[in-house]
């Protein structure tokens, strides 16, 4: 009787997009390893670049970056990616969070709250399902 090896599913692909390079190693660390964080980047215009090289499952970003602000790279993505949205952000404004939610998101996370919330809300994005961190909901 032969045993074939269980088949190990690989980690969901993510892309993070942040204008402040000291959140970069914190949020990996979060995120690693119950997902693969496959690239950051730093500005809007980046992320859609990067998007479209790494098509991830996952995106995570932050709203306010120059270039091109998060919630005008998510709507320029939204054509071409399939990939799940998390903003993470400093922002806990209800019209902020609308707008993000108008653009596709399924996450809406406080930095403040990112080490709570952060895999829950991609877990949650995964599954179709919407998160929002409770001092904005």
């Amino acid at each position: 009787m032969s045993t074939s090896p269980a088949v190990v599913a690989a980690p969901h692909r993510v892309v993070f997009a942040d204008d402040h390079p000291g959140l970069h190693p914190l949020v990996r660390r979060i995120l690693e390893p119950q997902f693969q964080v496959v690239d950051s980047v730093f500005d809007g215009q980046a992320l859609v670049n990067s998007a479209a090289h790494h098509s991830p499952e996952v995106l995570v970003v932050d709203i306010a970056m120059p270039h091109l602000n998060g919630l005008k790279a998510v709507r320029q993505l939204r054509p071409q990616s399939n990939a799940v949205v998390v903003f993470l952000t400093t922002h806990a404004d209800r019209a902020l969070l609308e707008q993000a939610l108008e653009a596709g998101a399924h996450g809406y996370v406080l930095k403040a709250s990112a080490a709570s919330d952060l895999v829950p809300a991609t877990r949650a994005a995964l599954r179709g399902e919407r998160f929002v961190s409770a001092a904005v909901a």
